[in-house]
């Protein structure tokens, strides 16, 4: 006696499970994403033990030759002499009084004296200065 099957098997795949995950993926993704500071000037910063938790959206660089740059948030770096950069961190100031304080981000190849006059700029604008550093 020949039995036959009752079912019979689909040769087809469910993508549902695996859009699913891709999707799941591509969240995650964006929502770290999020979180990267992109450096748009090469700086070897020094290291430190301590690090801060204040995250400054204004960033202010002074790379291995001493050339002084600033950018707000993810905007445009631009290089600034210390009397345009006082101007220019009272503006940044004026316009987000949310923030409390800016990053400096200075190579450790810089004279001491530079990164000072930086610091005193900012100091001289009214603005609290945060030097960024590498953790050890």
């Amino acid at each position: 006696m020949a039995l036959k099957r009752q079912n019979d098997m689909l040769a087809t795949f469910s993508m549902a499970s695996l859009t699913d995950v891709i999707f799941l993926l591509l969240v995650f993704f964006m929502a770290t994403s999020t979180f990267v500071f992109p450096t748009a000037v090469e700086v070897n910063l020094p290291q430190s033990s301590e690090q801060t938790s204040a995250k400054p959206l204004t960033r202010v660089y002074v790379d291995s030759l001493g050339v002084v740059s600033a950018a707000y948030a993810d905007g445009e770096v631009q290089q600034f002499s210390p009397e345009d950069l006082a101007v220019y961190l009272q503006t940044i100031m004026a316009q987000d009084t949310t923030q409390h304080a800016v990053a400096v981000y200075a190579d450790k190849a810089v004279e001491y004296g530079k990164v000072v006059d930086v610091l005193n700029v900012g100091t001289k604008a009214g603005v609290k200065m945060v030097l960024a550093t590498r953790a050890n």
